[in-house]
């Protein structure tokens, strides 16, 4: 058993994680960063999920660091692609010309900025990172964290880290059950939380989906099928009951009208991708899947760098929903687990050999895995995208009726005397675990109150990702990247600051000139307290 000693532990390397590492450091603190998988940066690394932010985010609406951290992303390919010159000179580069982000892009590429933002706390000795740890236990002294256990998933080596400040970063909320912090998880009723998109009864077991994405190419005359799923004819069949057709299709429901739509798929369609203008409140973009979630537009760059485009598959029928996989047993999740991976090879092997084609054939058997794009050697990705997981008990939990456009109108959404940062994403719920259909609300620019990321009970534990006091309706706007890097962190700049200043997070809450002092600390930082005036929802 190795032990180590740290002022910040932060359990998970996702966009939060890295965040709240980058604002502990900031401040002085010495960090431990530990992730469970081979890649730091969670959504837009490990789980290869371009994206998702607001129409905004070129000039307002995010922290300094995450704007850093996207500004990197277009300078890593301005210094180490062969961009043609027209694509090298657009300031607000767009690699992959995909339609649903302004910044697709490849994961390797938000690793290498990423390991890059870090390097120097790395070198100067503040920040250690362990990769492949996963938390398996939490020694607790009364209402605080002592220290947690994590174990190293290639060699079974345990290593039990002190800390005076722990901040859950993790993609599922793990610490919490393992500190015995109060949680939920899932639907809570309209009973407890008063909103109008609430069933009657509470549903914890009632998730949303999760997601194995995976990268694909397409190589013509080429015969890449890959080898017929075990579970193929399974998933082949099934047809959800709201579903209107196969799951396995390029039939599903509308997510904001639930009306049956069927998409559209051409690879390599031969668009210009200097013209794509990315902005979902204008156009969903999902019209052609090739180009919805493309990451590579080979016609930005230099002939010949690649044969194809690169498109990324997070697609309706992918979405994993017969199942929640966190408070089950180990084996019931790895089971699921394993489910949702075959149902991502199954949508894969139907598009090469079944799926219908504009010219009136069918299939694609030049479609290609790329592992080397996702780091893998399957070429699915290293993660799971879990867009749901526990949530703390907090000092402030956000409702629908806080941030519902319906619900709040002109008033814009609520705001708060402890705002820490803002976030915009319309309330997009994916089918979920209980038999629930899309759930979409319209939500007004929101802002990330302090007492969110506050547990009600334990004194030393932050939440600094998607497990953050919302409810599961309200997560669906405030578990997209530019929120969770926010929550994040302002979670690591709290925790420095609280060791500075020997106060507490709950004693900061409490004091509305500590609030007023960790706000001045965040603004000089860069992070934006609230909205402009004059941006309004959709």
């Amino acid at each position: 058993m190795v032990e180590l000693r740290t002022q910040v532990l932060v359990v998970g390397g996702g966009l939060g994680g890295v965040a709240a590492a980058l604002g502990a450091l900031r401040h002085g603190a010495h960090v431990v960063l530990t992730e469970e998988f081979a890649w730091l940066g969670g959504q837009s690394t490990s789980q290869a999920v371009p994206p998702d932010e607001h129409p905004w985010i070129e000039d307002f609406g995010c922290t300094a660091s995450y704007r850093r951290f996207r500004d990197g992303i277009r300078d890593y390919y301005r210094r180490t692609y062969p961009l043609k010159e027209a694509a090298r000179r657009k300031h607000d580069l767009n690699p992959g010309a995909g339609w649903v982000s302004k910044l697709c892009h490849e994961p390797r590429v938000a690793v290498a900025v990423i390991d890059e933002m870090l390097a120097p706390y790395v070198s100067g000795g503040r920040l250690r990172i362990l990769m492949h740890r996963r938390p398996v236990a939490c020694e607790m002294d009364g209402d605080a964290i002592r220290a947690v256990t994590l174990e190293d998933l290639r060699t079974g080596e345990r290593t039990t880290i002190g800390a005076d400040y722990v901040l859950d970063a993790t993609e599922t909320g793990e610490l919490l059950p393992l500190s015995g912090t109060e949680y939920v998880t899932g639907f809570e009723s309209s009973a407890e939380t008063g909103e109008p998109s609430a069933p009657a009864e509470a549903q914890p077991e009632n998730v949303q989906a999760l997601s194995i994405c995976f990268a694909l190419d397409h190589v013509e005359g080429e015969d890449n099928t890959i080898e017929r799923p075990a579970q193929y004819d399974h998933w082949r069949s099934v047809r959800p009951d709201f579903w209107g057709a196969n799951l396995v299709s390029w039939t599903a429901p509308h997510p904001r009208t639930l009306e049956i739509v069927e998409r559209h798929f051409e690879p390599n369609p031969g668009d210009e991708p200097l013209s794509v203008f990315a902005d979902q409140s204008l156009n969903p973009g999902d019209g052609n899947l090739w180009t919805f979630r493309r990451i590579a537009a080979k016609d930005l760059f230099e002939p010949g760098t690649y044969d194809s485009d690169i498109t990324l598959v997070n697609w309706p029928s992918i979405d994993y929903f017969e199942g929640p996989v966190i408070d089950v047993d180990d084996d019931v999740a790895a089971a699921r687990l394993e489910d949702a991976r075959q149902l991502s090879l199954s949508m894969l092997y139907w598009m090469q050999t079944e799926a219908p084609r504009p010219d009136g054939g069918t299939g694609w058997p030049g479609l290609r895995l790329r592992p080397d794009v996702m780091g893998t050697e399957d070429g699915l990705a290293m993660a799971p995208y879990h867009r749901e997981g526990r949530r703390i008990r907090a000092l402030e939990t956000i409702r629908e009726q806080d941030v519902s456009l319906a619900i709040r109108g002109d008033q814009g959404s609520r705001r708060y005397p402890d705002s820490v940062g803002v976030g915009m994403y319309r309330i997009d719920l994916h089918p979920s675990t209980g038999g629930d259909n899309y759930v979409d609300v319209g939500s007004a620019p929101f802002e990330i109150p302090l007492g969110a990321l506050i547990p009600q009970r334990v004194t030393n534990l932050l939440a600094a990702a998607k497990n953050i006091g919302t409810t599961h309706i309200t997560n669906g706007c405030y578990r997209l990247h530019p929120v969770e890097w926010n929550i994040g962190e302002v979670a690591g700049v709290l925790a420095a600051t609280s060791l500075q200043d020997r106060t507490t997070p709950h004693q900061v809450h409490a004091e509305p000139a500590l609030v007023d002092q960790l706000q001045s600390r965040l603004i000089a930082d860069g992070v934006e307290l609230h909205w402009p005036d004059g941006v309004y929802g959709y």
